[in-house]
């Protein structure tokens, strides 16, 4: 299986596009997540820079809105048909609002999968508090309804909702991680969605509960015979990242943290892949 490790564009917007494109390709990673909106004007030049430089793109949707549920469908709609227009390697989705019916999230998570029937282009929904996937538990329920239902991991949203490590949501974890076709490498804790810095000591806890969690999802998709898995080590910046108080200066450095999240993950998957 190879494995391909995907940098978020997030955090990047201070420098020119070309050059943040050929900055993630000398790192070393196969692809980039690219937060689109709807008709991004960058967006052709984008793909075109892209494609020179060989980078697989995620395209993420997280910007559909609406003030009921009809125009929030129709938003949504809107989005995953123009990501789906430029052929990205697939879209990952924050799909519908924590506070929809289930009803109402499971009839998008039906019309995301009719996009991706019709354009071919896979869709798959990103496990996000504020979103339908906002918890483990939640996003169990889902799966009992939705059997097909593909995610995109970012486990760091379930510590902040259920304050914990998870560590008596076992049962629910297992049924989630056979759905994961994507992950966010990103460390959460109980009281937030991104520990300051994962290289220190004391998050090596937090660290330890988020690698065993990924490790399970490199196994299940070993014994499937994928053919290939992403990875997008995804620290962000300011407010996700800490902040000191008056200057606002970050406690530490975005780009460093995921290069070195997205080298750990290599050197730890390396002998098994």
């Amino acid at each position: 299986m190879q494995l391909l490790m995907i940098c978020p564009i997030w955090g990047m917007a201070d420098m020119p596009l070309q050059d943040a494109l050929q900055k993630i390709k000398d790192a070393g990673y196969d692809g980039v997540e690219y937060g689109c909106p709807l008709h991004d004007p960058i967006r052709p030049v984008f793909m075109e820079l892209a494609g020179k430089l060989d980078l697989a793109v995620v395209a993420q949707q997280y910007d559909a809105s609406g003030n009921n549920f009809a125009a929030y469908a129709h938003s949504l709609e809107a989005h995953l048909r123009y990501l789906a227009s430029f052929k990205p390697l697939f879209i990952n989705s924050q799909t519908g609002r924590d506070f929809y019916t289930m009803e109402e999230n499971i009839a998008l998570i039906q019309l995301a999968a009719s996009i991706e029937q019709e354009t071919g282009c896979r869709i798959v929904h990103e496990t996000h508090r504020g979103k339908f996937a906002y918890s483990a538990a939640t996003t169990v329920q889902y799966i009992n309804n939705v059997p097909a239902l593909q995610l995109a991991g970012d486990f760091s949203h379930f510590c902040v909702v259920s304050e914990s490590y998870l560590e008596d949501q076992l049962a629910s974890m297992e049924r989630i991680i056979p759905h994961v076709h994507h992950l966010h490498a990103r460390v959460g804790h109980p009281q937030g969605a991104q520990v300051t810095d994962p290289r220190l000591p004391e998050w090596k806890y937090a660290l330890d509960a988020h690698l065993r969690w990924w490790d399970a999802v490199i196994q299940v998709k070993l014994a499937a015979g994928a053919g290939y898995f992403t990875i997008t080590p995804e620290f962000g910046p300011a407010p996700y990242m800490a902040t000191a108080p008056f200057t606002q200066q970050p406690v530490a450095n975005q780009w460093d943290i995921n290069v070195y999240m997205s080298r750990l993950l290599r050197d730890r998957y390396a002998s098994i892949l």
